[in-house]
């Protein structure tokens, strides 16, 4: 069993974007910027902004973090991203999820200029990543195809399960899969027996935040497992959607949490920014 070092690429990965950085603060006189919206107060959110932004900083982009109430009007969110459109200064805008109720997400991401999609969200992005068009990947599933890529794995031919349908996670990371040419099946919270989808893959990716969900007898020896939840317990640990200390023995391959596709994340939000920026250039 070879454990996914997430961290490890991550850190390789950010100091390339460094150097790319300075080739363009020195060849173009242009320092990337990250804008961040962050509604509401939610622990998580907050510390995962404060992650992005040290990352940035570390990196030589320049980012700026909008702060906002949970009860600020979706109006209000609408006129800071069309402020941020329209600086030139600004390469990516991402808003931080989940929003409040009464924040109708699908407008807000909408109304984001795809070229500072970095995030991906936007359906423009959404489309061309479909297609297998050049577009701006999300970043989680970049993330989890740079670290199979690192490993020497080929996507090609193999039987995919992909546990957990979002938006962010699930879907795009099954239409990447796809688009390797990997046979991919799909599972979410309505599917009937996801034994029988996760024992016959050779690549299980498990995205749900349900702590534990993917048990020893749901993987078949060999397999490949990228758990890609994040779940913090009452005592504090972290843990993924797999069962890891049983699960493990039975895998050629997997993702620790913490340490796994976490990392890979934030390094990939850089990448996209650095991308957004030479289109800039």
């Amino acid at each position: 069993m070879v454990l996914l070092d997430g961290k490890a690429l991550s850190d390789k990965i950010k100091k390339q974007v460094k150097l790319d950085v300075e080739e363009l603060q020195q060849t173009r006189q242009i320092t990337p910027g990250l804008a961040v919206i962050l509604v509401g107060n939610d622990p998580a959110s907050a510390t995962y902004v404060k992650m992005k932004s040290k990352s940035c900083s570390d990196a030589g982009i320049y980012s700026v973090v909008h702060e906002m109430p949970a009860t600020i009007s979706q109006e209000s969110i609408l006129k800071t991203i069309d402020m941020m459109n329209q600086n030139p200064n600004i390469d990516g805008i991402l808003v931080q999820l989940p929003l409040p109720s009464h924040i109708d997400t699908t407008v807000i991401l909408e109304a984001i200029d795809p070229k500072k999609d970095v995030d991906g969200f936007h359906p423009f992005n959404v489309g061309r990543v479909r297609a297998g068009l050049d577009g701006f990947i999300p970043a989680t599933p970049y993330g989890v195809m740079e670290l199979l890529k690192e490993y020497d794995i080929d996507v090609k031919g193999k039987d995919v399960c992909v546990v957990g349908a979002s938006n962010i996670v699930g879907k795009p990371l099954a239409t990447l899969m796809l688009n390797a040419n990997a046979t991919v099946d799909i599972c979410h919270i309505f599917t009937k027996d996801l034994k029988a989808h996760t024992s016959k893959a050779d690549i299980v990716c498990v995205g749900t935040g349900v702590v534990g969900l993917i048990k020893e007898d749901m993987i078949k020896d060999g397999a490949i497992v990228i758990d890609i939840g994040i779940n913090r317990l009452s005592d504090g640990k972290i843990v993924g959607d797999v069962d890891f200390d049983k699960v493990a023995s039975k895998c050629s391959y997997i993702t620790p949490v913490p340490g796994g596709v976490g990392p890979m994340t934030i390094a990939m939000l850089l990448v996209n920014t650095i991308k957004s920026a030479k289109m800039r250039a």
